[in-house]
């Protein structure tokens, strides 16, 4: 049998190295570096990993800290050592990961799919997949002896830091595009962060908040910006697998703002891969709004990097103009011999409510927009009956009800014909009218 990896081998940080993505310099993961200071492009850092320091070809039992039911599991294969501080200070006190990975045969059975599952990612602590990131951030600001972290968010990725924050006793600071939905705000203040509402969109939020960072150096949070974000949210990737056995789904669908989510993915399939956990990698499927498609657009030209585009979706989580992870994404994407897909809002909107009738899953509308583009999928033959896929609900529905005008609520008298009529509405006669029994036989 062959023996477990030596523990101190595995749970610092010795083994891995910052890579550029667009010049490929190295960096150690101790530095704390924000992006490439060696090139032009300020490129995103990647982290590169010794696997074989790690374990690769090893059973994933030898390797991963399976008394942990949540992402720490992984801890060997993060850019944080396992038994530091920060990181145990954090895991012990706002669990993050393990969600559930629900089958979805009804709506499998609907689009013609082999075989569906949703990774509920509002399982998480603050309701998204954001936790997963800032988890990570705040063991990495933990470590560095910083007592204030801030980060630009339209919500999501500022509740979580400031649910984070909250748990460790670190200072929190948001910023907030105008238009971020209340119950967003409301949760991020309740966690006791400083919420700070930019007058501007999500790219203006992301630029005072980097400035700020610097100036008065505050950690800083910012999605790719800080490439601990795509090394937690990766964590997601290497759940899946795992909850399926070990076995790489045929594709995985993720909604796509910054591009960050997507990286985070590739980047947890390649380390399953490169560990020998996975025989060979799934398709990654990115979608976008049409109303803030920078990374549709740019893959559909078949350009090498992300331009600036409009964003006007209101899908607030994927409102993103100027993609932080622009480049990487497009690179995963091409990587997996995946697509881009663009959908509209009617259709994002429409699929909030499809997904939750069909499957118990209330995703916000951002989330939604992965089961928005299926059917499409389905029908161009990108997807089909042999396929089992992953869907990603990256947040819950309940942090954006706002945005779901609506939502069918019946108000009703307080008697047992009301409720009838009301639930049984389909079996009433064109003038409503018909007796309690009439409606029961009818339905």
């Amino acid at each position: 049998m062959t023996p477990p990896v030596p523990v101190a081998d595995a749970i610092g940080v010795d083994h891995m190295r910052w890579q550029c993505s667009r010049c490929a310099a190295l960096s150690p993961v101790g530095d704390l570096r924000y992006a490439c200071t060696r090139c032009r492009w300020s490129g995103r850092l990647t982290l590169v990993i010794d696997y074989e320091r790690v374990g690769a070809g090893r059973s994933p039992g030898d390797v991963l800290l399976t008394g942990e039911h949540s992402l720490w599991r992984y801890a060997r294969l993060l850019p944080v050592a396992a038994g530091g501080g920060g990181a145990r200070r954090v895991r012990s006190r706002y669990v993050a990961g393990w969600t559930p990975l629900h089958r979805a045969d009804r709506l499998a059975h609907r689009l013609g799919l082999g075989r569906l599952w949703i990774k509920d990612e509002a399982a998480n602590p603050s309701g998204a997949l954001k936790d997963r990131a800032s988890v990570v951030a705040v063991a990495d600001a933990l470590d560095r002896g910083r007592d204030v972290i801030a980060t630009a968010s339209s919500g999501n990725a500022g509740a979580a830091l400031a649910g984070a924050a909250a748990a460790v006793g670190l200072r929190c600071v948001v910023f907030v595009p105008r238009g971020t939905p209340p119950a967003k705000l409301t949760q991020i203040s309740r966690y006791g962060a400083r919420v700070l509402v930019v007058d501007g969109d999500y790219d203006d939020a992301v630029r005072l908040s980097t400035a700020a960072c610097r100036r008065w150096g505050w950690y800083c949070r910012n999605t790719a910006y800080n490439p601990c974000t795509a090394e937690g949210k990766k964590t997601v990737a290497l759940e899946i697998v795992e909850q399926l056995g070990w076995s790489a789904p045929d594709a995985v669908v993720v909604p796509v703002g910054d591009g960050n989510i997507l990286v985070g993915v590739h980047r947890g399939l390649c380390d399953a891969r490169a560990m020998g956990w996975i025989d060979r990698m799934p398709r990654l499927i990115g979608v976008q709004a049409a109303a803030a498609a920078a990374v549709h657009r740019a893959w559909a030209e078949g350009a090498a990097d992300v331009r600036p585009a409009p964003a006007r979706t209101r899908a607030e989580s994927i409102n993103v103009g100027e993609p932080q992870d622009g480049f990487r994404a497009l690179a995963a994407v091409r990587d997996t011999a995946g697509i881009m897909v663009a959908v509209e809002d009617e259709e994002i909107f429409a699929a909030v409510d499809r997904l939750a009738a069909e499957s118990g899953v209330y995703p916000e509308p951002a989330s939604a927009a992965g089961a928005a583009a299926l059917p499409a999928l389905v029908t161009r033959g990108e997807l089909g009956s042999t396929d089992r896929v992953v869907l990603l609900n990256t947040g819950s529905g309940l942090k954006a009800a706002p945005s779901a005008v609506g939502g069918g609520a019946i108000p009703v008298a307080a008697d047992l014909r009301a409720v009838a009529a009301a639930v049984m509405a389909d079996a009433a006669d064109t003038d409503g009218e018909a007796d309690l029994d009439e409606l029961e036989q009818k339905w």
